[in-house]
């Protein structure tokens, strides 16, 4: 697998981020962080929270310019969830988890598409397998999420032939994105997950598959995933 470069990776700091920046620089490329919370590692960091416009777009720039202005990759994995029924959710958590999720992942997209039209680089974004299926008690969660598939390949369609677009679908992993839940929203005792290592690695195919070779859609996820199909 040839180094991936410079790769921009939101929510780097922890679960699937994290494990994409282990990656990244594994295979020799530079490893560029977005997050509320400090990597670690070596990678270049910016504090930022993805809610905020304005700071993700001064991030961006800033990460980009410290490593002279190419970017070859970006891996938008940054995510949150705010469990419960719509009634019970308080309005700003479940904004929140729209703000983040959806509105985050264009806020980098676009802040990030000058420089990969630049180097024909590659945009891989986090979906969910709760973004093709919905359930109960997740409406904020798989709003944002199916806004992210209709989000991804709308972009992939008009940038075709300018940068290369994947749309990743992870199904459950052994992550803390599950810590600090109610016991009824985590998976159970047994419960079958993927290890964050083994989704980052096909990420990485994804980044580093040259110009015009499209991997346009991944669904990876354990082999007993409830939510898929």
């Amino acid at each position: 697998m040839r180094s991936p470069g410079n790769v921009l990776v939101t929510g780097g700091a922890s679960g699937l981020g994290a494990a994409t920046v282990e990656a990244v620089v594994a295979h020799g490329g530079t490893a560029l962080v977005i997050d509320r919370a400090t990597p670690q590692g070596p990678a270049k960091f910016v504090r930022a929270d993805l809610a905020d416009r304005e700071a993700t777009e001064r991030a961006v720039r800033e990460l980009v310019d410290d490593v002279g202005g190419r970017l070859d990759g970006v891996f938008t994995a940054a995510g949150v969830d705010s469990c419960g029924r719509l009634d019970e959710v308080p309005a700003d958590d479940w904004e929140r988890v729209i703000q983040v999720n959806l509105i985050g992942t264009a806020t980098v997209a676009r802040a990030a598409l000058p420089y990969l039209e630049r180097s024909r680089g590659r945009l891989v974004t986090c979906a969910s397998t709760l973004g093709l299926k919905a359930v109960s008690d997740a409406t904020a969660y798989c709003a944002s999420k199916f806004g992210v598939v209709g989000f991804t390949r709308a972009l992939a369609a008009e940038t075709a032939g300018r940068i290369g677009v994947t749309l990743l679908v992870p199904g459950g992993m052994r992550t803390p994105f599950f810590d600090g839940r109610d016991e009824q929203y985590k998976p159970p005792p047994g419960a079958s997950l993927n290890d964050p290592r083994d989704v980052a690695a096909m990420v990485l195919v994804a980044l580093t598959q040259p110009p015009g070779c499209e991997v346009r859609e991944m669904v990876i996820c354990p082999s007993e995933e409830t939510s898929w199909p």
